[in-house]
């Protein structure tokens, strides 16, 4: 994955590098997209396209796609009217740098720009195309992380039921999860069977994320994580060590990763990169 990555990020910087647009826009999509980051969506993506005998480099662009909506939500969620962060990744947030008219606009181009790159691709059958189109602008919209990013919102300084905050990261993080697989499983060419299956795992996995990061905010460091520790509690957030205490958040997290592990067992292929994101999620430290 660390080989793939090293072709994927010059790869969707030359997307921006070579855009018809104002050198201030340019450079603020550019910074963001640059601050780091772990591209655990591009690399779910690539270990599903791999389990199904597809390279990597067949997902590129659906995953520059991926990683430029997915940084879009990060810039403005930083705004002042959102969560009001000066730190992303250890660096300055967008709006700290380029001032928050420009933040949005970068924000704005950056999401727009991921649907025309997957439109005119030459990598994927006009059907595929489309496809992959609706199934990300579901995960990122009104009925995935949009919506998630609300309920989020609305759910601040009020004590959620596990059923609420499960429904508000599976939304706002779980969605652009889920599609990183199952875009991948599209283009490799899964059967119904083995797509739903897939689908199950990503559901676990994208839970399991989620718990990690609130267990993260908790017991991490600023260095490790790249913003202040402790952030949700700040922020009257209920979280799952809130919800659970910590040993039933890390318990919670053991069972969301068995169930996604329990879920590709059942392939009819080997998944070593699908079973290896578990252990991943499961040990990170930022």
């Amino acid at each position: 994955m660390d080989e793939k990555l090293e072709l994927f990020e010059p790869y969707m910087l030359e997307y921006v590098n070579t855009l018809q647009a104002p050198d201030v826009l340019k450079e603020a999509m550019a910074y963001s997209l640059k601050a780091g980051g772990k591209r655990i969506r591009p690399m779910l993506l690539f270990a599903a396209l791999e389990t199904y005998g597809q390279k990597a480099e067949q997902g590129f662009d659906v995953a520059c796609a991926l990683e430029m909506i997915h940084t879009y939500s990060l810039i403005h969620d930083d705004l002042p009217a959102m969560d009001d962060d000066d730190l992303r990744r250890g660096k300055p947030t967008n709006h700290k740098v380029f001032g928050e008219a420009t933040a949005i606009l970068a924000g704005d181009a950056l999401l727009t720009y991921a649907f025309e790159i997957i439109a005119r691709s030459d990598v994927y059958s006009p059907e595929q195309a489309v496809q992959l189109i609706r199934m990300l602008s579901f995960a990122a919209g009104p009925a995935g992380m949009a919506g998630g990013q609300v309920a989020d919102m609305e759910g601040e300084q009020k004590m959620l039921s596990l059923a609420e905050l499960e429904y508000i990261h599976h939304q706002k993080t779980g969605r652009l999860l889920e599609f990183s697989v199952m875009a991948g499983a599209l283009i490799g060419g899964a059967d119904k069977a083995e797509t739903m299956l897939l689908e199950t795992y990503a559901r676990h996995i994208g839970l399991a994320f989620q718990i990690r990061d609130d267990i993260l905010d908790v017991e991490g460091t600023e260095e490790e994580i790249g913003k202040p520790v402790g952030s949700d509690e700040s922020n009257e957030k209920s979280t799952y060590p809130v919800l659970l205490t910590m040993d039933g958040a890390k318990e919670k997290l053991s069972e969301e990763l068995q169930g996604a592990l329990k879920a590709i067992a059942l392939l009819k292929r080997p998944a070593p990169l699908l079973e290896a994101f578990a252990d991943l999620i499961a040990k990170r430290t930022s």
